[in-house]
């Protein structure tokens, strides 16, 4: 083997780790209104205030959808709306968890947020 082939990442359980936290696919934020937001373990999205992302719209129920961290993974889940979320294009069951790949498009109401 020579000098170049052994790194830090091929070498070392640290690095091996590191490699794999580093993965491009793996979720952590959502693009809305041109703004980046930080997922954090649970987020809720809705019309109320109290909402962790708000939407000001009346096709948004007041708590319209969850996003919520379970394990290393997002997950979406629809809180029983009265329109409905969508995730590509495709409505979601209510009090169901779907997970959330790098790309995806949640739509609520009328406002799209893309999960990077």
């Amino acid at each position: 083997m020579a000098i170049h082939d052994t790194t830090i990442v091929t070498s070392s359980p640290v690095g091996q780790h590191l490699e794999k936290i580093a993965d491009t696919d793996q979720v952590s934020y959502l693009m809305f209104n041109k703004k980046k937001i930080n997922l954090v373990a649970k987020m809720t999205i809705g019309r109320s205030t109290d909402c962790d992302i708000v939407i000001d719209n009346k096709l948004v129920s007041r708590r319209h959808a969850v996003i919520q961290k379970i394990r290393d993974v997002f997950f979406l889940k629809d809180e029983g709306s009265t329109n409905g979320t969508f995730l590509n294009g495709h409505r979601i069951p209510n009090d169901k968890y779907v997970k959330l790949n790098n790309g995806d498009k949640i739509t609520v109401g009328s406002f799209n947020l893309v999960i990077s």
